[in-house]
């Protein structure tokens, strides 16, 4: 797409510092950093989420993340590590253009998740169990 800014980077039109790069996807560091070698894996083409992604490139996608994961372990040491691929506004998308965010943590870094547990009782989680079995199947 002509207006997304991962396919202009793809296409070469917009610099980038480059990590990794193979027939799918192209990793490269996150301009907008949180941390010292923070990296976005982008899949090369204009795929908007990982609902309309095909199984062997998301596959891809996340083996390159471990990858670098482990570089990045490797050689900065963090206390953590963050690994997020969000889908669409709600769910924390930004750029709608599938990538993984591959970010190195460390204590007091500044980043926060709010994760507002609602627990529900176990029949209730039996039955979206059962109904996340049949659109599997389905």
């Amino acid at each position: 797409m002509s207006d997304c800014i991962f396919c202009k980077i793809v296409a070469g039109d917009v610099p980038a510092n480059k990590v990794h790069e193979d027939d799918d996807v192209l990793a490269i560091m996150d301009v907008g950093h949180v941390n010292p070698g923070h990296c976005l894996v982008i899949v090369k083409s204009h795929v908007p989420t990982i609902m309309e992604l095909d199984e062997a490139t998301v596959g891809n996608a996340f083996t390159v993340a471990s990858q670098i994961a482990k570089a990045l372990e490797s050689n900065y040491h963090p206390d953590g590590m963050t690994i997020l691929q969000a889908n669409r506004p709600a769910g924390w998308q930004t750029v709608p253009h599938f990538h993984v965010h591959v970010l190195p943590r460390y204590a007091d870094d500044g980043v926060g998740l709010t994760w507002p547990a609602k627990n529900p009782p176990q029949e209730e989680l039996a039955a979206t169990a059962a109904d996340v079995r049949t659109a599997l199947v389905g």
